[in-house]
């Protein structure tokens, strides 16, 4: 067994403010790497940017960071970071800011490349020291070293194939308070998706599974902020912003399966959103599942069976999506063989139907 670690994790009340000399001890130009406005809203880069100033700590924004950010958006931002003569970088935001940071502090250290360097896996790049500052309860990739991008030249999502943990991850659930509730339905689903992917996988250990099942615990007791209308209250994002960093911890050890690699299809030919697409897949991955694994992973989230599990999915976070999609879908997956090895039951064709025929859309 082997569990790797890296990043400083710092979980306190107003931890950006209160550890303002952590994040300057990084350098003395900081490129910021955020989203275009939510990190404005909820205060997020209000408090870096504070801490940056009190610290004489210069810094560069970069707020044009898309969802499912881009090889090109990466290479816009190493141009934008050289050029002003930032030497480290901070990412501000949900996962898509965070692994955009991460394969921009690649990009950065390595001026001279061209951005095939991300996909290199004969290179071993250094990268600009990474600040990660989560302000979504999905990704968990404040403690993970995947960057996820997209690649519009293949018409997919590709990680890319440079593990980048971040130095030091600030996590602070005030900043959820101000997300639409959609948008914490659909990280929180992706949380619980690298949680299940991560049990139920050939590579868990008692150490990640260790991470997924104190996850799991705390994704449990907020489900009924999830289902009901209530606000968001100071408690509930902490424990969503908890059980997704667990969640990271968890796939920092294992990686996805299977219902990741479908997701990427609904995301990128169908515009769903990742959490709401990765989520579709669950319920038919765990049924397939080894029964000891699949009554664990239920009993921990507090679901009677697969089909309940599967419905409340699909209540909080739907997906409308058509079977040709779901096709195209079972047929990547089924020309990923890395993929397809990572699962630790048989996964056919046969099976692989059995996981996207199970899906549940909306209207």
């Amino acid at each position: 067994m082997m569990f790797y670690m890296p990043t400083k994790v710092i979980y306190e009340p107003d931890c950006v403010i209160s550890h303002g000399r952590d994040i300057a001890a990084l350098g003395t130009h900081a490129l910021i790497v955020t989203g275009h406005n939510s990190s404005q809203k909820n205060g997020s880069l209000a408090d870096v940017t504070k801490v940056l100033d009190m610290n004489g700590v210069k810094y560069t924004v970069f707020n044009e960071t898309e969802e499912n950010p881009s090889v090109e958006t990466i290479m816009k931002a190493r141009d934008i970071g050289l050029t002003k003569g930032a030497d480290f970088v901070i990412g501000i935001g949900g996962g898509s800011a965070l692994d955009a940071s991460k394969a921009v502090s690649v990009m950065m250290k390595n001026p001279e490349s061209s951005w095939e360097l991300m996909y290199d896996n004969s290179a071993v790049p250094e990268h600009l020291p990474l600040a990660a500052v989560p302000t979504t309860c999905g990704t968990g990739s404040e403690v993970t070293g995947v960057a996820v991008l997209t690649r519009h030249d293949l018409k997919t999502k590709l990680s890319m194939v440079h593990k980048v943990f971040p130095d030091i991850a600030l996590c602070d659930g005030k900043y959820l308070l101000t997300a639409p509730k959609q948008l914490i339905a659909n990280t929180a689903v992706d949380a619980l998706s690298h949680m299940i992917e991560s049990y139920i996988n050939v590579s868990a250990s008692p150490f990640s599974r260790m991470c997924a099942e104190s996850g799991m615990k705390l994704w449990k007791s907020c489900k009924d902020f999830l289902t009901g209308d209530a606000p968001l209250d100071i408690d509930t994002a902490n424990d969503l912003l908890t059980a997704s960093t667990f969640g990271g911890m968890a796939i920092a050890q294992t990686g996805t399966s299977l219902p990741h690699a479908l997701s990427y299809t609904l995301t990128y030919e169908g515009g769903i959103p990742h959490g709401a697409a990765v989520g579709a897949f669950q319920s038919g991955y765990i049924r397939n599942a080894a029964p000891s694994d699949r009554e664990q992973v239920l009993s921990l989230t507090g679901f009677a069976d697969t089909d309940e599990l599967g419905q409340f999915i699909a209540d909080i976070s739907p997906v409308n999506v058509s079977a040709e999609l779901l096709e195209q879908a079972a047929e990547k997956l089924l020309c990923n063989p890395k993929k397809l090895a990572v699962c630790p039951y048989r996964a056919d064709a046969d099976i692989i139907r059995d996981i996207t025929g199970g899906v549940i859309c909306s209207g």
